[in-house]
């Protein structure tokens, strides 16, 4: 395959796991709307910081506002991480290797990109937000099922998943570290309680609430929440979840190319056992916004290094 053909579906399924990341964080921030966190933070806050998108937004607004926020990361084509912009890339990106995609697959990207361009900013207002993007998570999941479902496992399929996974990984540790640290009091120690509201939302925003009860039989708890989203490998959005797809993927790949490996290898190997086998003790112990910050510089490497070995 043409590294740029991999590129394109490896970013293809990038954006698309994003949009849906970003529906999600809207989703719970619509929810927390009215509760304020540390320093008079809301939700809003926090939806940007984990989207990454916080600098870019004060550079267009002055302040946060619920309506400014729902624009800027749902429809401003301005900002590359949007769920507009989201999936334009990922339309853009599957146009260019159309041949190489089932007929489903495209249709769910194409699909979505039509109907998302008619959709019009009332669409989006606050009173509308909530049926937007229940519409938008379903499309991303429509993506993922057909293309799951439909395209034959070799490397183009190979390339589509460790996109999503390696995208989602960084999403979940986003996530779970901002919402930590910006909505922990200054009075609480890390892995002490925070108001079971704050927790409901976290596992809701990874739709892992359910997941969490058949788990842990008891009250929503920091350091279950925390085990749950980062060593349980049965839940698919699991940071342990993850890189078992992204080594399981890159491994596949590996053998679909003479067996040739790369620093990529090695690195996402190194830190899948890791997670493998850590304990939640030790993650704690060393500091939970110290684990996820250095789990996001490690994403960003990793994808930099299968940039170099393989899409370049």
């Amino acid at each position: 395959m043409l590294s740029r053909t991999a590129n394109n579906l490896f970013w293809m399924a990038r954006y698309m796991e994003r949009a849906e990341f970003v529906a999600r964080l809207l989703e719970v921030a619509l929810q927390m709307s009215g509760m304020k966190s540390r320093e008079g933070r809301t939700e809003w806050n926090s939806a940007l910081i984990a989207s990454g998108c916080e600098a870019g937004y004060f550079a267009k607004y002055d302040e946060v506002t619920a309506r400014d926020v729902v624009d800027y990361l749902a429809r401003d084509p301005d900002n590359p991480s949007s769920i507009y912009s989201c999936l334009s890339t990922a339309r853009q990106n599957g146009r260019s290797v159309r041949t190489a995609l089932t007929v489903d697959t495209w249709e769910a990207i194409n699909g979505t990109w039509l109907d998302i361009q008619v959709a019009g900013r009332q669409r989006f207002a606050i009173e509308n937000l909530d049926n937007m993007l229940s519409w938008v998570k379903r499309r991303a999941l429509q993506f993922n099922g057909a293309y799951n479902n439909t395209m034959l496992r070799g490397d183009a399929f190979y390339f589509c998943r460790l996109g999503t996974y390696l995208e989602r990984a960084d999403n979940t540790a986003r996530i779970l570290d901002v919402k930590y640290h910006v909505l922990l009091p200054e009075y609480e120690q890390v892995g002490g309680l925070l108001d079971y509201y704050h927790w409901r939302a976290i596992l809701r925003s990874v739709s892992a609430l359910r997941a969490y009860h058949r788990f842990y039989r008891d009250r929503i708890s920091p350091w279950n929440v925390a085990e749950l989203l980062i060593l349980q490998p049965q839940l698919p959005r699991s940071l342990r979840g993850c890189y078992d797809q992204v080594t399981g993927n890159l491994d596949l790949l590996a053998g679909q190319y003479g067996g040739q490996t790369g620093e990529c290898h090695r690195l996402a190997g190194e830190y899948h056992a890791r997670l493998r086998y850590g304990r939640i003790q030790d993650v704690f112990d060393s500091g939970l916004h110290e684990f996820l910050t250095e789990t996001i510089d490690r994403s960003i490497v990793l994808g930099k290094e299968i940039q170099r070995f393989y899409l370049m």
